[in-house]
C-alpha cells in the first residue's frame, strides 16, 4: 500500500506549510479584501466561514489535490453503495440509509435495505405514539409518564445530546431521562423521584451484553419488581434496541418490543436508528423525521457538491492541514448556544473514537499525527475558563465556533450580548495585538511609562489562531440534523485522508476485557499474580479499605 506521505500532494503540502508558518492571517486579510467571500460556503441550514485559517488560494488548491489523490470521491461512492469499507469487521457503513428521505435505492448484499429502514421507522412511530398518547399502560394500568434510556457511548450520547438541544420543541408529555454511568449514583438519582408504575425503560445495547448497560438494566429491573412483586411486569416496562433478540427475550422483554440494530450502523452514528427512540418519544415522531431530513440534506450536499464547495470535505482538509501539517495537537468545539451544551462531548466521541488510530488500512504503523484531541465547552463559560489558553498559550488550538442567528428562547438583550462575544472572539484569535499596539493603548489611557514597560509584554496576543465559524439560522430538528451530518461526513473524509479505518473501535475493547477479569477477582476477593505491581497494589488497597471499619 502506498503510504500517504509518498503522495506528491502530501509532499507539496509539507513544503507549503513551512511557507505559510511565516505568514500572519491579519496580513492575509489585508492583502485580500474578498477573503470572506472566497473562503466561505452558504448552505440552507448554515453558513460556514473558514477564512480565519492560515490558508491561501494555493493552500486550498494543494489540499484539494490531496483529496483527489486520496480518491475521496471514489471512497464516498463506496460508502453510499454499501461496500464493506469497515474492513477490520467486514461491515458496510450505511448510517446514511437511516435518513434516506429521497428513497433512492440503498443496496446491501443485492437487497434494497430501504424496506428494512421503513419498517423500523414504522415501529418507532407506532411505539412513540402509544407512549405519548397514554395508550401504553404499566403493570397497574397507569399511563407512562417517564422514560429512562439505559445505554452507553453512542447508545446514550447521541439521543441525549439531541433531546437536550431540542428541549424547546418538546411538549413534555413524557419526561425522558438517561442513564449511562455504571456508578450507581447516577441511576439512583434518576430513579429516586420516579414512580415504577409509570416508568418505562429502553435498554439500548447492540449485543445486549455491554457490562455497564446490563448492570444498570438489572438494577432497574430489581427496582421495578420490588414494586410490582411480579417479574411479568418487566414486559410492560422494558423495551430493547438490540440485535441480540435471544438475550433480550431472556431478560423478559417481548419479541415485539425489541427494535432492530444492524451491523452496518456503528454506535456513534446510530441516533438516526431506533437508538433515537427517546428522541421520537420526547419530541414526537414528526420532529424525529425533521431531524432525519436535515441530515439527508447534508448527505445530498456531500454527494453532489464538487470538492471545492463541499463543506464536510473542507472541514476535514482543514483539520488535516492544522493538525498534521501545521502541528496543532487538539481542536476545540465552542458552541455559542445553550441548546448545544452537550455537542462538544458528542463530537469528542464521534471523532476521537473514529479516527484516534495509529495504523493504516493494512495494519502498518503510520508516522504522522491523525485526529487531534477534541474538547470544548459552551462559549461564554469557556471564555472565563480556558480562553486565556486559546489566546496566549504557546500551543495553538484550532477551534470551531458554532452559533445561531436567532435564539430558541429569546430574552431581550441576551442574544446580542452572546453573539457580540461570538464574533469578537474569532476576530481576536485571528488578529491578536502586538506590543506596539498595547503600548499605544496604555499611553492613551494615561498610564505611566514604568507601568507600560511592566505590563505591555503580558498583554500581547500573537493571534494567528485558526477558527471555523458555523452560523446557523436557528436551532431546530432540521438544522441540528444537518449539523450532525456535517461532522459525520467530515470524520469519514478525515479517515480516508489519513488512511485509517474510522468505523471500528478496538481501543475500547482492551480495557473492557481487562475490567471483566478484574471484576471477577474483586467479587471473589482474590487478586491474580499476573497483574503488574501497581494494579495488584491498588486492588489490594481497595479490598483492605472496604473491609476496614473506621
Amino acid at each position: 500500500m502506498q503510504p500517504r506521505t509518498s503522495l506528491a500532494s502530501w509532499q507539496a503540502l509539507i513544503a507549503h506549510a513551512k511557507e505559510m508558518k511565516q505568514q500572519h492571517m491579519s496580513d492575509l486579510f489585508k492583502q485580500n479584501t474578498q477573503r470572506f467571500e472566497q473562503f466561505s460556503i452558504k448552505l440552507a441550514p448554515f453558513l460556514l466561514d473558514y477564512s480565519k485559517n492560515l490558508i491561501g488560494e494555493q493552500t486550498m488548491t494543494k489540499l484539494f489535490d490531496l483529496a483527489r489523490e486520496c480518491n475521496i470521491e471514489d471512497w464516498r461512492e463506496k460508502m453510499f453503495s454499501g461496500e464493506r469499507i469497515n474492513t477490520t469487521e467486514d461491515r458496510s457503513v450505511l448510517h446514511v440509509a437511516l435518513r434516506n428521505r429521497s428513497q433512492s435505492p440503498m443496496i446491501l448484499d443485492d437487497k434494497n435495505i430501504n424496506t428494512d429502514v421503513q419498517q423500523a421507522l414504522d415501529q418507532i412511530k407506532s411505539f412513540s405514539d402509544k407512549i405519548r398518547q397514554g395508550l401504553w399502560k404499566g403493570y397497574s394500568g397507569k399511563r407512562i409518564t417517564d422514560v429512562v434510556n439505559i445505554g452507553v457511548g453512542g447508545s446514550n450520547l447521541g439521543p441525549q445530546m439531541v433531546t437536550e438541544a431540542l428541549k424547546q420543541y418538546s411538549d413534555q408529555s413524557v419526561n425522558v431521562h438517561y442513564v449511562s454511568n455504571v456508578d450507581g449514583t447516577q441511576i439512583a438519582n434518576v430513579l429516586r423521584p420516579l414512580n415504577p408504575e409509570k416508568t418505562l425503560f429502553i435498554v439500548s445495547s447492540k449485543t445486549f451484553t455491554t457490562t455497564e448497560t446490563m448492570t444498570n438494566a438489572k438494577t432497574a429491573m430489581n427496582w421495578l419488581v420490588s414494586s410490582s412483586f411480579d417479574e411479568s411486569s418487566i414486559a410492560k416496562h422494558f423495551v430493547a434496541v438490540s440485535s441480540n433478540k435471544k438475550n433480550a427475550t431472556e431478560f423478559g422483554i417481548k419479541t415485539e418490543n425489541i427494535f432492530d440494530m444492524w451491523d452496518w450502523v456503528g454506535g456513534r452514528f446510530s441516533l438516526w436508528s431506533a437508538i433515537g427512540l427517546p428522541i421520537a418519544i420526547d419530541l414526537g415522531f414528526d420532529r424525529f423525521i425533521e431531524l432525519l431530513e436535515g441530515a439527508h440534506e447534508i448527505d445530498r450536499h456531500f454527494v453532489e457538491s464538487p470538492l471545492e464547495q463541499n463543506a464536510p470535505v473542507i472541514l476535514a482538509l482543514l483539520s488535516l492541514w492544522n493538525c498534521t501539517f501545521l502541528g496543532a495537537q487538539s481542536q476545540a468545539i465552542l458552541p455559542y448556544d445553550q441548546s448545544l451544551h452537550m455537542l462538544s462531548a458528542y463530537l469528542q466521541q464521534a471523532e476521537m473514537e473514529s479516527n484516534g488510530k495509529s495504523v493504516n488500512w493494512e495494519g502498518e504503523a503510520i508516522n504522522y499525527p491523525t485526529v487531534p484531541s477534541i474538547w470544548g465547552e459552551l462559549g461564554i463559560n469557556g471564555q472565563h475558563a480556558f480562553y486565556q489558553y486559546l489566546h496566549q498559550s504557546n500551543n495553538i488550538v484550532p477551534a470551531d465556533f458554532i452559533g445561531s442567528v436567532e435564539s430558541v428562547t429569546p430574552v431581550q438583550g441576551h442574544h446580542e450580548t452572546l453573539m457580540a462575544n461570538f464574533f469578537a472572539q474569532t476576530q481576536a484569535l485571528m488578529q491578536g495585538v502586538d506590543e506596539q499596539q498595547v503600548r499605544t493603548d496604555l499611553k492613551a489611557k494615561g498610564r505611566r511609562p514604568d507601568y507600560i514597560d511592566k505590563v505591555a509584554p503580558h498583554k500581547v496576543h500573537k493571534g494567528n489562531r485558526p477558527t471555523n465559524t458555523i452560523l446557523m439560522k436557528r436551532i431546530s430538528p432540521r438544522s441540528l440534523g444537518s449539523l450532525i451530518a456535517l461532522y459525520e461526513h467530515k470524520i469519514f473524509t478525515q479517515g480516508i485522508l489519513l488512511q485509517i479505518c474510522s468505523f471500528d473501535q478496538w481501543g475500547v475493547e482492551l480495557g473492557k476485557g481487562l475490567a471483566n477479569n478484574i471484576q471477577r477477582e474483586l467479587t471473589k476477593n482474590t487478586i491474580s499474580q499476573n497483574h503488574d505491581s501497581s494494579t495488584k497494589g491498588l486492588m489490594s488497597y481497595y479490598q483492605k479499605s472496604k473491609s476496614t471499619k473506621e
